[in-house]
């Protein structure tokens, strides 16, 4: 059985920082192209970060969060992270945690973040 659980979500004030992590069990995690997707009250989910498999790790950004958001895994540990720095009150959203592989896909239930003084 494939999960995917987050962690690491709460509420923050703005200019702060928080670190996501995403737990995977029942896959081959090494294997998988590692995602940050989030979803906004009243609006599409929308992909934040990616990192891909093996051991290049390439990453990669939406424009809002370039500079502000870093993706990392540690495949020894089946998880990967997201460490979101400079939160800003528009980054409040439900981040899910996603994994792909070759048509595969799974997703986790989800962590709120909210950014609010």
């Amino acid at each position: 059985q494939v999960q995917l659980v987050e962690s690491g979500g709460g509420l923050v004030q703005p200019g702060g920082s928080l670190r996501l992590s995403c737990a995977a069990s029942g896959i081959t995690f090494s294997s998988y192209v590692m995602g940050w997707y989030r979803q906004a009250p009243g609006k599409e989910r929308e992909l934040v970060a990616t990192i891909s498999s093996g051991g290049g790790y390439i990453t990669s950004y939406a424009d809002s969060v370039k500079g502000r958001f870093t993706i990392s895994r540690v495949n020894a540990k089946s998880s990967a992270y997201l460490q979101m720095n400079s939160l800003k009150p528009e980054d409040t959203a439900v981040y899910y945690c996603n994994g792909a592989r070759g048509g595969m896909d799974y997703w986790g239930k989800g962590t709120l973040v909210t950014v609010s003084s």
